[in-house]
């Protein structure tokens, strides 16, 4: 299936969030007959159609499709959220019907440049640090993907000399078949929605599909210290770019002691002191190498990368300070939503911490998170489907000031209550906010309105 052959065909697109509603626009655009379905039957359409561009014209269903509209499409558009093995989606490519998700198709949309970041934790700060410092040297930047912004939305508009910069989640990139970035990163690969791709060795071939079609002309910049993007820097199409922040590589960019170096030729030279940054954490020290590298395989001069980095905040709800009340520190960590992201998070504390935790259970495992805590956590306020699991598994590695709570403002009181001036309140659930937030987003602004209210109610 090619663009040119979508004119006047009709398309399915499944889903009607963000990435259906820009898919299903996109669609429109080009002289395609999109039809947008949902399963959820308790959706309203006149609230679906507010979300289209004044002159859309797609149809939509809810609930059930019905076969003679099945049977009619020519293509398929899957959202994200849609898991990809249920017996809907493989009912179309039994039938010979391709499938795609919105990421392929704004791909095959767009012009320019495309840089394409994923990995399980740190992807959001990488791909702002990166869109930035792009956006310092090119005249059009579009930042989108799993960041927020559909690449539906911006694809048709791309010029020869505009530059993508795509955020991807491993849910997207289960469907892409020509997507191919001309630098791509895969930032580091932990356990993390197994729910949803059962092993650990099927999320790891989603992440790595990101340079599936890459060649040796083009870019994939690899962490040296993560297993399995070390093991897949052995077979990766394109050319290896390393950066470690746990020893001095040869050829790539690593930390050394408070410096972060690039090595390349033969020589090293030091780039800059991680303070004269304003990111915490050694995973932000992390993100900041890989952008760096990506960056500058994309021809952007060190000077302006240096310059961007320096002056870069942390994106919001990643170990995002937002305010010292009665001489506690609040961090909102909301994006923290698996155990590894939750390890940076704490990491990055340097003072007694009362943590809160818990939240959907996407059948992580939380020794890890928990043995990070290093003595740090003072105590630990537990919330949502996976409070008891939590619990159980901190007991078990000796932490004993547990509180279990029924909601987040529940939750929030008691950190008030336990933390004391030298503190941190921590938010940095290592769970999705599912079942009590639509959304991390949520959960995070939830947490700094409490926070900011603290002093008009005290």
């Amino acid at each position: 299936m090619e663009i040119k052959d979508l004119q006047g065909k009709k398309v399915l697109v499944v889903g009607s969030g963000i990435s259906g509603v820009g898919a299903a626009q996109a669609l429109c655009r080009i002289g395609a007959v999109p039809i947008l379905f949902d399963a959820n039957e308790q959706l309203d359409k006149d609230e679906i159609l507010k979300k289209f561009a004044d002159g859309t014209e797609v149809d939509i269903v809810l609930g059930q499709l019905p076969d003679q509209t099945a049977e009619a499409v020519c293509l398929v558009i899957l959202s994200p959220g849609v898991p990809t093995d249920t017996e809907f989606v493989e009912s179309f490519r039994k039938r010979g019907v391709a499938v795609w998700g919105e990421i392929e198709l704004a791909y095959r949309l767009g012009k320019g440049r495309v840089i394409g970041i994923t990995g399980t934790n740190g992807k959001t700060t990488t791909t702002s640090l990166v869109g930035e410092i792009m956006a310092a040297c090119c005249s059009h930047v579009d930042v989108v993907g799993n960041i927020g912004n559909p690449y539906t939305l911006t694809a048709l508009d791309a010029v020869d000399d505009t530059v993508t910069v795509a955020e991807i989640s491993s849910f997207q990139l289960e469907t892409v078949e020509r997507f191919r970035p001309d630098v791509s990163a895969i930032l580091n690969i932990t356990p993390d929605h197994l729910n949803r791709h059962h092993t650990m060795e099927n999320y790891a071939a989603a992440k790595e599909a990101i340079a599936r079609n890459q060649t040796k002309d083009q870019i994939c910049v690899l962490n040296y210290e993560n297993g399995y993007t070390r093991d897949f820097g052995g077979r990766c199409p394109a050319r290896v770019v390393w950066f470690s922040s746990a020893r001095k590589l040869e050829d790539g960019l690593y930390l050394d002691g408070e410096e972060i170096c690039l090595a390349e030729e033969g020589r090293s030279r030091r780039l800059m002191n991680i303070h004269d940054m304003n990111l915490v954490g050694l995973c932000n020290v992390e993100n900041v190498m890989a952008a760096i590298a990506v960056t500058r395989a994309m021809g952007v001069p060190m000077e302006t990368i240096l310059s961007v980095v320096r002056q870069f905040k942390a994106v919001e709800h990643r170990i995002e300070f937002v305010a010292t009340k009665r001489g506690v520190d609040y961090y909102n960590d909301s994006k923290g939503t698996n155990p590894d992201a939750a390890i940076q998070g704490i990491r990055a504390m340097s003072r007694p911490t009362v943590l809160i935790g818990g939240g959907y259970d996407k059948q992580s495992q939380y020794d890890e998170w928990i043995e990070a805590f290093d003595g740090k956590v003072k105590c630990l306020v537990l919330i949502g489907q996976t409070r008891d699991k939590i619990a159980d598994c901190a007991k078990r590695h000796g932490i004993r000031d547990i509180i279990l709570a029924d909601s987040f403002e529940e939750a929030f009181a008691i950190c008030v209550d336990r933390a004391q001036s030298g503190d941190a309140v921590l938010l940095s659930p290592a769970c999705a906010s599912w079942g009590m937030f639509p959304n991390y987003e949520a959960r995070g602004r939830l947490f700094k309105e409490l926070v900011n209210k603290l002093e008009e109610t005290e």
